[in-house]
């Protein structure tokens, strides 16, 4: 057991101090991946022959010194490769460790029984196309003839795809750091189960990520949605936009595609997070000039807006239908 995946609950006070909580893992090894916006990847080889206990053991004084010190707590999966690690957080409780047996036979007695979509990377449309011909859980995708896979979902993710199944794990830990980024969260009073509340509470959270993309003169490359659901789970997607932006329009429409594609059908969401990550300088990103005068308007209103917001508050100028 080499590797571990935590996620550190973080209310959205006080995520800026993931930096601190990876500078909290590097202690026990300088193999710490970032996973924006609440999680990391530890490689513990070198740390289990150093500190003469296991990874799971080493959890648990992780797991302590996230709450002794930040008063945040953790969900922690272990496992032989990143990939495992991951699939073992989804069972993963605070306070215990979910660790995903070293030995083949015991990786595969442990994969079998899960979904197809417990697998990283696995996205919707492939978890429906297998459910269609009856691949619908692990075991059943590595017993599958690879020529089956490949024709349903393509030559080099069929490939991929039976090879996780069976619990090969080829990945690594890629030591990087925290991007610059500024995120926004909105919880809800209740669990919340109407598309319409959850589309409300996105647009509002991306006009005051571009208000604020504008103020700093910033604009983002990449937009990410956490959604956090009622039984403390959660659904992160990332989308890299066409062009980097600060426009409100833009990182609106982005963050409903992809909230669309995650087909939640009366999902009880508790918060919704958005985050704007590789910031960069506005006055050096390009923007593709149109013929459509509607853009160049909205832009230009977009732009008085933030002056009135700057002088009479941020709820001077909102849309329609946030003011309701």
């Amino acid at each position: 057991m080499t590797i571990l995946c935590v996620r550190f609950q973080l209310p959205s006070a006080h995520e800026a101090a993931l930096p601190e909580l990876l500078g909290l893992l590097q202690e026990f090894t300088p193999v710490v991946e970032a996973l924006p916006p609440d999680g990391a990847l530890a490689d513990l080889r070198g740390a289990e022959r150093y500190f003469g206990r296991g990874a799971v053991e080493l959890a648990s004084v992780i797991r302590v010194r996230a709450l002794a010190r930040y008063g945040v707590d953790c969900v922690i999966g272990a496992g032989p490769g990143p990939m495992l690690a991951r699939v073992a957080l989804r069972d993963a409780r605070p306070g215990v460790t979910c660790a995903v047996p070293e030995d083949p036979d015991g990786i595969a007695g442990f994969l079998a029984g899960r979904p197809v979509s417990a697998l990283p990377g696995v996205g919707t449309a492939t978890t429906r196309t297998l459910d269609e011909y009856g691949l619908d859980t692990l075991g059943r995708v590595a017993a599958a003839p690879l020529s089956t896979l490949q024709r349903l979902i393509g030559a080099r993710a069929g490939r991929e795809l039976r090879e996780k199944a069976a619990g090969v794990d080829r990945g690594r830990v890629v030591p990087n750091s925290v991007s610059r980024s500024l995120a926004t969260e909105r919880p809800f009073r209740r669990d919340e189960l109407d598309p319409a509340h959850h589309r409300r509470a996105l647009l509002s959270a991306a006009e005051e990520l571009g208000a604020r993309l504008r103020a700093l003169d910033k604009v983002c490359r990449t937009l990410t949605l956490t959604v956090r659901y009622a039984d403390r789970s959660s659904t992160t997607r990332s989308r890299t936009l066409k062009e980097p932006t600060a426009h409100s329009a833009e990182l609106t429409r982005t963050a409903y595609g992809m909230y669309e594609s995650l087909g939640l059908q009366r999902a009880r969401v508790r918060a919704i997070a958005l985050r704007a990550e590789d910031l960069g300088a506005a006055e050096q990103a390009s923007h593709q000039l149109t013929f459509d005068p509607v853009d160049e308007k909205v832009r230009r209103i977009e732009e008085v807006a933030d002056r009135a917001r700057a002088k009479f508050g941020p709820r001077a100028v909102m849309p329609g239908r946030l003011a309701a």
